[in-house]
This record gives C-alpha cells, structure tokens and sequence, in this order.
C-alpha cells in the first residue's frame, strides 16, 4: 500500500498555515507594548505561513483520504512541525537564541508539558509570553480532537472507549469525524477561556495576566507569565481558586462538558471515570492539606486571621497542587516537593495518575487504572471459577477484550518508557530523584519534578542531550505513546 503523500504534507502545510496565523496575534501584541519583539515574531510569522501556503498549493490535487498509515504520520509529523516552526520567534526575537534550549521551550508548550528553561520568565517581551502561552492553547485544542476524534480510529491506547460517546455522527471515515467534533469542542475550549480571562481580571490580575493564564489553564499547561508561577498571587486566593476550577474543567473529558451544556446532566453524573476522577481530587486534597496543616508550613495570607487563615492556606494549596499535579498542569502556588517526605512520594505517585481520557490532561489518565484495576480484581474471580465467562464492565458497559488487552499493553509500554527515560537520565549524570522525577513529568507532560528539577527551579541545567531525551519524552507521552513509537518500527515502513 503506497503512502497517500499529497494528504500527508497538505494537512502539514494547514498546520504550519495556523500555526503563523496565531504567531499574528502575538505580534499585534508586541507592537501594542513596544516590546522590541514585533520584526522578529513578524518574519517567523511570515516564514511559517509562506512555508504553509507553499506545501497546501503544491499538493492541492491530493487524495481526500486518510488511512492509518497516513494518520500516524501526521499526528506525529504534525507536532513536530508545529513545535518546529513554534520556536522560530523566540530565535528570531532572540528571547532563547539557543536551538536546543528554543525546541525544548517549544514543545514543552505544544505538548502542555510546561516544563522550562528561562531562568527569568519576567524579563521577556510580552509578545514572546503571550506567544509561550498561545503554544500552550494550541496544543491542548489539538490533544482535545486528536483524543475524541483521531485516535479511536486508529485505535490508540483503549481510546475506543468512549468514541461513541463524542458527539457527531460515528462516521468511519476521519475527515467528518473531525469536523463535526471540532466544532462543538471548539466553541467549549474557547468559552472556558473567555470565562476564566474575565473571572481573573476582576479577581485582580492585569488583562495580560490573566489571558495568558487562562490559555495556560484550559490546556493544562502551566506556563506563567511570573517567575513564581501562581504562588505570586498567595495573598490574593481568589484568583488561585479560579484557577483550581478550571483545572478541575480541563482535566474532565470535554465530551462531558459538551453534555452539560445540552442539559444532559445526568449523564456526566453517571460517568464512572468522571466519578473516581472528583473522588481522587477530593480525597486527596482533604489527605494533603492534613499533613500540610499539621506537618508542614505553608504561606499564610492576610486573607483571614490565625488559626483560621493556616488551616484556609492548607486547603487552598493542598487542593491546588493536587489538581495541578493530576491534571498534569504544572502550576504551582508553592514547593511541594519540601512539605514532608511522604508527600513527595505521594506527588510523585500522583505523575502516573493522569485526568480523564478526552481532557487535555497527559498521563496515563483515570479510564485505564479502572480498566486494569477491574480487570485485576476479575482475574481473581477466573481463577477460582474457570469455567465462568464474566465479562469486564465499565460504565455499565461491556468492554471488548481486545481494548482490555490494548490498554494493559499501553500501561506496560509507559511503564517500560519510564524506567528507561530515567535510566538515560541517570546515564548522563543525574541524581536519582532528579533522573526519575524527569522522566515522569516529561513522560506524563506534568512540569515541575524532583531534585534538581523542583517546582522552585527549572530543566535549565539538563545537558543538551538530556534536554533532546526530555523533547521526545514529552511527545510520545503527550501522542499515547504508540503513535510515535510505530514509527519507528521497520514494519510500519513496509509496503503491504
């Protein structure tokens, strides 16, 4: 089978297209603050959508047709390019004149990874902060189609589950597919950040902020335009319970949110992972801001009067930091990583865990721990009735045993990805906690790790290579791993 080419490099060349058509709104923003940035993001722009015009001409006489062949490539392609072109205005601008350490920003944006290397964020023109946030948005829109759209088709990592559940038609062929669930989830992901810019700016922040953080909110990114990221704002908690919102909303499968709104309440309610997800998120929280009041000392505001305002502070950055951490956001209000040791055990768990499938959430996401904790619990039931046929239930739903044996295969793959991430890590001279703290929350697109790589610092001193590792990490997390590790298989590059 000949690989359709043509659709291959005209869906790049839409990407690269959008993509310096969103570089626009970063260069009326520098021109508006005279930032000094405006010429440099003005050629990336220019260079991208000329770039972008050039391969949609040339293969305008393409096939309308995308296979799975085809569909890998461009997922995995398209990301690439993205971040690819993504770093052109913080090189041309020279905000990070380095390739590597300008990739790395990049596609840590693309990915909603959040995990940087400026050492002084604040220092940079706004056009570039608020281009940083856009790379964020953009790629956490995608993640949202790719999630409900694409990778049911090409039948990725148990995300079958729920593709009946999307709302349009259940067409077999990708384009309309596509289509129809882009438009409604569209019109979501741009309402839930409209909403969120102006709850923040009333709550106190400038306009700039707060678009900026709500960009990097609903994709569950985590940059900041602040070198403390949200703990600047510890005196103000109500911008920080804002954000715990929708964090909370973007780590929900976004289908549910589609529902809601058409008043079908009942049916997020009884949405079995939706549950566990709020049930994590609350038990968690009430576990973590225990210890926190009790064995940990956390910054009082002047928000409310002692002893009120420290068990308030507890709460307030114990909830935080748990949903930034499941929902891979990677914002922080303060250093996790030095409450108590079992704390820093328990966040570290918590990289595993992931939001819900169809959220813009990395990690491994709630669905498939209930799917393998089910299937755990029936193997028991098998072994003592071998003879009996019990089928695996989820959501009142019988679930096909090939997507079971997909989803434990995709757990075992990231389980395998991780130890070998942290091995590389440590190759390269690493401490232990830095090593496995990196290749979780690069694998997980979490952000803020351990060791050296805390909330409090950045992967600034990673050596070139490690940043490179860290890069790939992110995509094939980011990608549900089997999307980018086909290609590099020699049998997905056989014709057949």
């Amino acid at each position: 089978m000949r690989l359709n080419s043509r659709i291959i490099f005209h869906i790049l060349g839409l990407l690269l297209l959008c993509n310096g058509g969103f570089m626009l709104f970063a260069l009326l923003t520098s021109a508006i603050y005279g930032d000094g940035a405006t010429l440099g993001i003005g050629v990336a722009a220019l260079t991208a959508i000329f770039l972008g015009s050039s391969a949609m001409f040339i293969t305008r006489n393409h096939k309308k047709e995308v296979k799975r062949k085809e569909g890998y490539i461009i997922v995995t392609f398209g990301w690439l390019c993205l971040s690819i072109s993504g770093m052109l205005p913080y090189v041309f601008t020279d905000a990070i004149p380095d390739v590597t350490n300008a990739f790395f920003e990049t596609i840590s944006g693309y990915t909603t990874t959040g995990a940087s290397i400026l050492d002084d964020i604040e220092s940079l023109p706004e056009g570039i902060l608020l281009w940083r946030s856009l790379t964020h948005w953009i790629g956490g829109m995608g993640i949202i189609v790719l999630a409900i759209a694409i990778l049911p088709l090409l039948g990725i990592g148990g995300m079958q589950l729920f593709a009946a559940e999307a709302p349009g038609p259940n067409a077999d062929k990708l384009h309309p597919r596509i289509t129809d669930t882009a438009k409604r989830l569209w019109l979501i992901y741009v309402g839930y950040t409209v909403a969120e810019t102006v709850l923040l700016k009333v709550a106190g922040m400038t306009f700039f902020d707060a678009i900026n953080h709500s960009l990097a909110t609903l994709s569950t990114g985590g940059f900041s335009t602040k070198n403390a990221s949200l703990a600047y704002w510890n005196d103000q908690p109500l911008i920080q319970y804002i954000v715990i919102l929708f964090m909370f909303l973007a780590g929900t499968n976004f289908v549910l949110s589609y529902f809601a709104f058409k008043g079908k309440v009942q049916k997020v309610l009884m949405d079995e992972e939706f549950r566990f997800y709020a049930l994590f998120v609350v038990a968690f929280s009430i576990m973590v801001a225990l210890v926190v009041y009790f064995k940990a000392d956390v910054p009082v505001t002047e928000y409310h009067p002692m002893p009120y305002g420290a068990m308030e502070s507890s709460i307030r950055h114990g909830l935080f930091q748990i949903i930034a951490v499941i929902t891979t956001t990677g914002f922080v209000t303060a250093d996790f990583t030095a409450w108590t040791p079992f704390l820093t055990i328990f966040f570290f768990g918590l990289m595993f865990l992931g939001g819900s499938a169809g959220s813009t959430s990395g990690g491994i996401k709630v669905m498939r721990h209930l799917i393998i904790f089910k299937n755990a619990i029936l193997e028991f039931k098998r072994t003592l009735h071998t003879n009996a046929v019990i089928p695996l239930r989820y959501s009142n739903k019988t679930v096909k045993e090939d997507i079971v044996y997909n989803i434990i295969g995709f757990f075992v793959l990231y389980m395998l990805l991780f130890i070998i991430g942290a091995l590389v890590l440590g190759a390269l001279g690493l401490d232990f906690m830095t090593a496995v703290g990196g290749a979780a929350s690069s694998l997980g697109n979490v952000g803020p790790a351990f060791g050296s790589l805390n909330p409090l610092s950045n992967f600034n001193g990673l050596p070139d290579f490690g940043k490179w590792w860290c890069c790939f990490l992110m995509l094939a997390g980011r990608l549900e791993l089997f999307t980018v590790l086909i290609l590099l298989t020699p049998y997905f590059w056989r014709r057949t």
